[in-house]
C-alpha cells in the first residue's frame, strides 16, 4: 500500500490521552460493534502457548489482554498503555480472573520498558492507525528488538477499505478525528517487512462496515 494512499495522522500527540480519557467508558460498546471480529482472528493467528512471556502493547481497556492472560497460565504476560484512565479499567477486568502473573503499567511504544530478546509473543490493537506514517518503521524496530528469534507479531488496525461503505468511516475522520479516537485506515504489513520481520500475511475483516487488517509476522531467527 503506498504512503500516498494513507491520510495524515490528524490526532496530535498531545492529544491522546485527553481524547482516550473521553472515549475510555464507551470505549467496550464500539469496539464490541465493530472490532470483535478482527480481535477473534487477531487472538486466535496469536496462539498463545503457556509457559509464554506475553506482551501487549496499548492495551486500552483489556479486551484482549484478559484473553491472552487466561490462555498463559503458567506463563508472564504484560501489557502498557499511555492513558491512565483505560489502564484503570483494564485493571479491574483482568483482577476479575484472579490471576497474578501479569503486570499492567503506564508506557510508550517508542521506547518499551522491555530489554532486547525479552517476548515469545507481542499484540498491538489499533495504534497504528493513531500515529504518522514516519513512526511506523522506528516502532515496529522497537517490537523487534523486544521480541526473541522466532518471536510472533501479532496487530489489528484499521485499515483502507475496498468498498464504498468502509469509505463513510474515513469521513466520520475527515469531519472530526477524536469521533473515531484519532483513527484511519493504514496497510501496515509492507512497513513490517522493513523492519526486519519475515514472513508476513496480512487478512481483511469487515464488521458493520468497518475495516480492519489483521497482521501474523515473525521475528526470523
Amino acid at each position: 500500500m503506498p504512503t500516498e494512499s494513507i491520510r495524515p495522522a490528524r490526532l496530535a500527540p498531545s492529544r491522546i490521552v485527553p481524547t482516550y480519557t473521553w472515549i475510555a467508558p464507551v470505549h467496550d460498546g464500539l469496539a464490541r460493534l465493530v472490532e470483535a471480529r478482527a480481535r477473534r482472528l487477531g487472538l486466535g493467528w496469536a496462539a498463545v502457548r503457556d509457559g509464554e512471556t506475553v506482551v501487549e502493547v496499548a492495551v486500552g481497556t483489556g479486551l484482549s489482554f484478559r484473553h491472552l492472560l487466561l490462555a498463559n497460565p503458567h506463563g508472564w504476560t504484560e501489557g502498557i498503555d499511555l492513558t491512565p484512565a483505560m489502564l484503570r479499567r483494564a485493571e479491574r477486568r483482568v483482577a476479575r480472573t484472579g490471576r497474578t502473573n501479569y503486570r499492567l503499567r503506564l508506557g510508550n511504544a517508542r521506547a518499551l520498558p522491555y530489554p532486547d530478546a525479552y517476548a515469545d509473543l507481542l499484540v498491538n490493537s489499533y495504534m497504528f492507525d493513531l500515529l504518522p506514517v514516519a513512526d511506523f518503521v522506528p516502532v515496529l524496530r522497537e517490537f523487534h528488538r523486544v521480541l526473541k528469534p522466532g518471536g510472533r507479531l501479532v496487530m489489528m488496525n484499521m485499515t483502507i477499505g475496498t468498498r464504498w461503505i468502509h469509505h463513510l468511516w474515513e469521513g466520520l475522520y475527515r469531519l472530526y478525528p477524536p469521533l473515531l479516537g484519532g483513527c484511519r485506515g493504514v496497510a501496515v504489513a509492507p512497513y513490517c517487512e522493513q523492519a526486519g520481520f519475515a514472513p508476513v500475511r496480512r487478512a481483511f475483516v469487515s464488521q458493520w462496515s468497518f475495516p480492519s487488517e489483521v497482521i501474523h509476522a515473525e521475528k526470523p531467527t
